[in-house]
């Protein structure tokens, strides 16, 4: 008699999990890896340490660097208007600006001891005066990152020209190149940290602290040559007879000291960064900002005291420029002398761009703090292909871009625009920590406290100097585009705040108890971003669709903002009746994470699949740009494979009066109308391995023996053997419809494995990129092998898999 089913003991043996499902790669995603490397995955994130040696060098290349360009931009108006003069009027403005330097760095000495998170000035404002006046200092430190960028690659092709001329006639293309390249470089995952990036600042420091002292030598001994007035391309130097103490006189005086204040731009780098320094981060911010503020003072200094004794003055299109002059007249014309000159030459230009660079790591900061707050699109939250905010540095790259483009990689034309944003932000750091000294009243905080109040009120002074002086040169433009920026950002927030009342989820929406239909051979995955409304209806649909299986899957993109969805599905009571399935992603490709666990149900649970998009739907315009369309894409890809299907579930989030009473009658009766579904089939179940048991086959291939830790590839174990397996976690499963319950699915490069921890819903460590070490017996459970309650050990994350 032929015998048609086989037995238990002929039957093959459960398999390991598939290590990974291959999907097709995109057009797009294959030119950007082309372009930017290959993706770096999330446990690649981390802060480098400083030192207060390397943090000199990494954080102090913008504040440093503007020695470089603002003795210049005072020259440009004294000697302008009141001829030779002017060269002596420059000495007693420097030390007005040395005595700003000293308060603002004695005011964010107080501010590094406090806050010692990124953030700066926006941090201080929002912690003090609340979210309103934080924005303030959002848009003055925005705009002055995009300046910076503007300024300083303006100010480093200045360099280059001053030592090959013929460049000159395509400063601007120059300009807009190097922008272009720091931008690409920071898309591939340049870090602002390390050894290397600290070398610009202490070669420029050492190469025109060289300059300053022979060209001191040189004077001291007659040698120091000096320039011819009205040379040809430079700007004319005459008296145009204002007295000093004139209207006029005092107008061009304030509006000379108006350009010096670029020299200080670049302090608050350190109290934006001073979360990267080694332990006590405080102190050692406070030291190494002392030292910084000392260095640019000796720059300001000599680059000016040089510049009135050698007459260096500014050309009309902005070079050579004047420290470009110091340094030749100081290092002389012999060859040593040439090669000496452009050495200091490539040295200015290296730490302009270094400190052009600087803001490719702060606005995508800052932006996402202010996005994270929801005063900006939560779209610049997000870490792209290499790790960085790719969205933040594409804004910061088009604006600074277009701001080249309006002053033509001038920067006489571009400084009004920064010192409005650089000052403001003193302005709200310095009373945001006397306001912080009035409340906490802590040691020595009425010193404090006047010396924060001080700073505030003379930064505010140079606020309003600055505005009314350089009014028709470019700061009416930062004066209107402010105020409009800042009523956007409460636009946005107003907007994101309607968004979330309207998907608001009702505490006891789902009723525990209630039942999920099934129907067989249909796996139905309902996508979760987050719990709310939308995605309760989508949960509710899918319940009607009575699936065979119903999970809700989260692609873990945070792990903070994962672990809070975690609590909330078990606390809402849903992990007892739709598991939520937590999938690692790395490297945040969260449609190839949709599509590989997708395509994984197809295979391994041999079912049609459907994936439910929970969409968000908005009838305006200004709605819509908040949010990108990730439902399409998702379903686009979704269509690509086989017996996947892909079917966005809309919730309108424009809810009227009349709307919202229909919501709540709808909210009082969730529970009872979901308490009329069906249980869905039974749960499968884990098959204990016992004495009694029947064994299976034997593998196609013997398993691989064990290394010196017992550790045996997932690949090579057997049913019913004890064995320790190693991998790293790549889904978390909460709650299932066996019960509480915990489950996870490691893999290293053979396979993959389910444990199981049967009456626990969280444990701590297993996560999803967490790497383990388990021991246990081997059973079976959803026709693949399992561990039920296994011994584990979390190991470091750097851990190779097996």
């Amino acid at each position: 008699m032929t015998r048609l089913e086989p037995t238990r003991t002929e039957q093959a043996a459960a398999p390991a999990l598939a290590a990974s499902v291959s999907v097709p790669e995109r057009l797009g995603y294959r030119v950007k890896r082309v372009l930017l490397g290959p993706p770096l995955v999330s446990t690649q994130l981390h802060e480098e340490k400083l030192s207060k040696k390397t943090a000199l060098g990494v954080l102090s290349s913008d504040c440093i660097s503007s020695s470089a360009y603002g003795t210049e931009e005072m020259l440009i108006i004294l000697l302008g208007v009141f001829g030779l003069a002017g060269f002596h009027i420059l000495a007693p403005m420097t030390a007005v600006i040395l005595v700003i330097l000293t308060l603002m760095t004695m005011s964010y000495r107080e501010v590094v001891m406090v806050y010692t998170r990124a953030g700066g000035s926006y941090v201080v404002c929002r912690e003090n005066f609340g979210y309103k006046t934080a924005q303030m200092a959002a848009v003055a430190l925005l705009i002055d990152y995009i300046v910076t960028v503007a300024v300083q690659a303006a100010a480093g092709v200045a360099a280059i020209t001053s030592a090959v001329h013929s460049l000159l006639p395509y400063k601007l293309e120059l300009t807009l190149v190097v922008v272009g390249l720091l931008a690409f470089a920071n898309l591939r995952g340049l870090r602002e940290a390390g050894k290397t990036f600290a070398i610009p600042t202490y070669f420029f420091f050492g190469a025109v602290s060289t300059v300053i002292m022979v060209g001191l030598v040189r004077e001291i001994f007659g040698e120091l040559p000096h320039y011819e007035i009205n040379r040809i391309g430079q700007l004319p130097v005459q008296d145009k007879g204002f007295e000093i103490m004139s209207s006029l006189g005092l107008f061009y005086l304030l509006k000379a000291f108006a350009n010096g204040g670029s020299s200080l731009t670049g302090l608050e780098a350190i109290s934006d960064g001073v979360s990267a320094f080694k332990n006590p981060p405080g102190p050692n911010a406070r030291r190494t900002l002392g030292i910084m503020s000392a260095m640019l003072a000796f720059l300001v200094v000599g680059v000016g005291w040089l510049s009135m004794q050698t007459h260096a003055a500014p050309f009309a299109e902005g070079s050579p420029t004047v420290i470009s002059q110091v340094a030749r007249a100081a290092l002389g014309d012999s060859v040593i002398g040439h090669a000496a000159f452009i050495i200091v030459q490539i040295a200015t230009a290296l730490i302009l761009f270094t400190g052009a660079n600087t803001p490719f790591t702060g606005f995508p900061f800052l932006a996402s703090f202010v996005a994270e707050d929801s005063f900006l699109p939560r779209q610049l939250t997000r870490r792209g292909h290499r790790l960085a905010f790719s969205n933040g540095i594409f804004v910061l790259t088009l604006m600074s871009m277009l701001l080249l483009l309006v002053g033509r990689a001038n920067v006489d034309k571009l400084i009004p625009f920064y010192a409005l944003g650089v000052f403001t932000g003193f302005t709200l750091a310095g009373f945001g920590m006397a306001k912080y000294h009035t409340l906490h009243k802590n040691p020595g905080w009425q010193r404090k406290w006047w010396i924060n109040a001080a700073g505030g009120v003379l930064s505010l002074a140079v606020v309003i100097i600055t505005a009314v002086v350089k009014f028709n040169e470019g700061a009416w433009l930062v004066l209107v585009l402010g105020p409009i920026m800042w009523f956007t950002l409460m636009r946005l927030n107003q907007q994101y705040r309607e968004e979330a009342r309207a998907l608001t989820l009702v505490t006891n929406a789902l009723g525990k108890g209630a039942a999920l239909p099934n129907y067989p051979r249909h796996v139905i995955l309902v996508m979760v971003d987050r719990l709310d409304l939308a995605v309760v209806r989508a949960l509710r649909y899918a319940g009607s669709l009575r699936p065979t299986d119903l999970r809700a899957v989260h692609i873990s993109l945070d792990s903070d903002r994962t672990a809070e969805l975690e609590r909330s599905w078990i606390e809402r009571g849903l992990g007892d009746r739709v598991p939520l399935e937590v999938v690692e992603c790395p490297d945040r490709r969260l449609i190839r994470a949709v599509a590989e666990t997708a395509l994984t149900a197809v295979i391994g649970e041999r079912a049609e699949v459907t994936v439910l998009l929970p969409r968000r739907t908005f009838k305006r315009v200004s709605q819509r740009i908040l949010h990108d369309r990730t439902a399409d894409r998702i379903a686009g890809a979704m269509a690509k494979l086989p017996h996947v299907s892909a079917t966005i579930v809309p919730f309108d989030t424009v809810l009227n009066e009349a709307q919202e009473q229909e919501l709540e009658r709808q909210r009082a009766q969730v529970k009872q109308r979901l308490a009329q579904s069906t249980q869905p089939g039974s749960a499968d179940r884990l098959e204990p391995v016992t004495a009694e048991s029947e064994p299976g086959s034997e593998p196609d291939e013997v398993p691989a023996e064990p290394d010196e830790h017992g550790v045996l590839p997932i690949a090579g174990v057997r049913w019913k053997q004890r064995v320790t397996i190693e991998g790293r976690i790549k889904i978390v499963q909460v709650g299932t419809t066996a019960g509480k319950s915990l489950e996870a699915q490691v893999f290293d490069s053979t396979g993959g494995m389910r444990l199981l921890f049967f009456g626990r819903t969280r444990i701590p460590g297993i996560e999803p990129g967490s790497m383990v070490r388990v021991t246990g017996t081997v059973g079976e459970y959803k026709g693949h092998l399992a561990l039920a309650n296994p011994r584990y050990e979390l190991l470091p994350s750097d851990t190779k898999a097996r």
